[in-house]
């Protein structure tokens, strides 16, 4: 039994996004959303602006996600403003409403490091013992851990 390979030609990344499959619908939908944001961030407060997102598009209704409540109660009051920008941009005349979610954002916080601080004291005893070891191995060891000592003296 043998394996033929298909040969097939790289088609160009602009010829996949403009074909009628689930890529060019996923892209020309990213392109949709991206535009009602900024069209949005453009006529909000400057100070509101970082806080709200347009999550998606379905079944009529545009979702507007923020960290915080209280940028989308606002936004609420807003809605029937919101819209009528939305219906100027080519694309969004059919939104009937907005949703409204409420994300909080949590900044990502790398996990505290456990540094362990080998003292000049500990890495004099380890070098005694690997210079007391007939072991090859257990004195590299034991050498390699002493030179992690910290490079000052012990007060």
């Amino acid at each position: 039994m043998s394996i033929k390979v298909k040969r097939s030609r790289a088609q160009p990344i602009a010829q996949l996004l403009n074909q009628r499959g689930e890529l060019g619908l996923l892209m020309r939908q990213s392109r949709l959303i991206d535009q009602a944001q900024r069209h949005l961030r453009a006529h909000l407060p400057e100070e509101m602006r970082a806080h709200v997102f347009v999550g998606g598009f379905h079944q009529g209704k545009l979702t507007v996600i923020s960290s915080q409540a209280s940028w989308l109660t606002w936004l609420r009051f807003e809605q029937t403003r919101l819209l009528g920008l939305l219906h100027q941009l080519p694309g969004f005349e059919g939104v009937t409403g907005l949703t409204f979610k409420v994300r909080p954002v949590r900044p990502v916080t790398p996990p505290p490091r456990n540094s362990r601080v080998l003292s000049s004291r500990a890495a004099q005893t380890l070098n005694d013992c690997a210079s007391d070891t007939d072991d090859p191995a257990l004195k590299r060891a034991l050498a390699k851990l002493a030179s992690h000592a910290e490079r000052t003296p012990d007060a």
